[in-house]
């Protein structure tokens, strides 16, 4: 399959159908889950720390967790949204050690909307073919989408990643597993990332899409981290117009993004790698 230009990656739509079926749905869809979410009356209190109270009890926080995670709420006075959301969670499968993570690396999704901000998104996440479980893994993954707006953020980013991979099943794949596949950061670091590849390095673009068919976040380094990459590739020996190139910036972009790498990479590996055909 042939890799996707950047001007394809601009221009492709094939999601946005999906998306007015959406939006066509949206006054109806999940309402039976809404109202239950509604029913909860919310907790009005004078207590200004009543939140810290309230994530020990219904989520299970330890009280300094709860202090932790209940400052971005401190302009909530009820528990009404809160509530909602937790429901709702509650509803579509997440269990408590999973409610517990997301609002700790996103306490703010207790206040959203469930009728016009959360269920949406898992309706769009439904559309896409995805089953309970991996609505919870994309969502775990990528903790921002349920602050992002359907048709201006999610969908062209899994447009340009669907023209970069070159299937819908990958897109799918990696939303599931993969961090930050739907950061704000993504045009602003594709773009030129893939500017300078082409360009300036020389790289055929199905060459750089079969690495991201793997490795999806290699794009999305920082340009300038990227310059580093190839800087210290061709002081390992090789040269930019080596059809080896990539597959040594690909090595290097994965031992700077693990913790502990199972091996430096060196001269003597890129040897021996060589002189197996690759």
């Amino acid at each position: 399959m042939a890799a996707a230009t950047l001007r394809s990656v601009l221009r492709r739509n094939r999601l946005l159908p999906l998306f007015e079926t959406c939006r066509l749905r949206h006054l109806r869809f999940f309402s039976s889950s809404v109202d239950a979410a509604a029913t909860v009356g919310g907790t009005i209190s004078p207590d200004p720390h009543f939140m810290v109270e309230y994530l020990v009890n219904s989520c299970g926080f330890s009280s300094s967790e709860a202090a932790k995670f209940s400052k971005p709420l401190a302009h909530l006075r009820s528990t009404e949204k809160p509530d909602a959301v937790l429901n709702f969670m509650r509803s579509q499968g997440f269990d408590g050690a999973g409610i517990r993570k997301l609002i700790s690396l996103r306490p703010i999704c207790l206040c959203c909307n469930v009728e016009k901000n959360v269920a949406p998104k898992f309706q769009f996440l439904r559309d896409l073919g995805l089953s309970e479980s991996d609505i919870i893994d994309a969502i775990m993954s990528n903790h921002g989408i349920l602050g992002l707006d359907v048709h201006r953020f999610i969908v062209p980013k899994l447009e340009m990643w669907e023209s970069l991979l070159g299937s819908r099943e990958l897109v799918l794949k990696h939303l599931k597993k993969t961090r930050w596949f739907l950061s704000s950061t993504v045009e602003k670091r594709m773009h030129p990332n893939l500017k300078f590849l082409r360009d300036e390095c020389g790289i055929p673009e199905e060459r750089v899409s079969s690495v991201l068919r793997t490795h999806p976040t290699f794009i999305l380094r920082k340009p300038e981290s990227l310059r580093t990459l190839v800087v210290r590739a061709e002081e390992l020996g090789m040269p930019r117009d080596s059809q080896m190139f990539m597959s040594i910036l690909k090595s290097l972009h994965m031992e700077l993004s693990s913790d502990s790498a199972p091996f430096p990479l060196t001269t003597s590996c890129l040897t021996s790698t060589t002189s197996l055909g690759y």
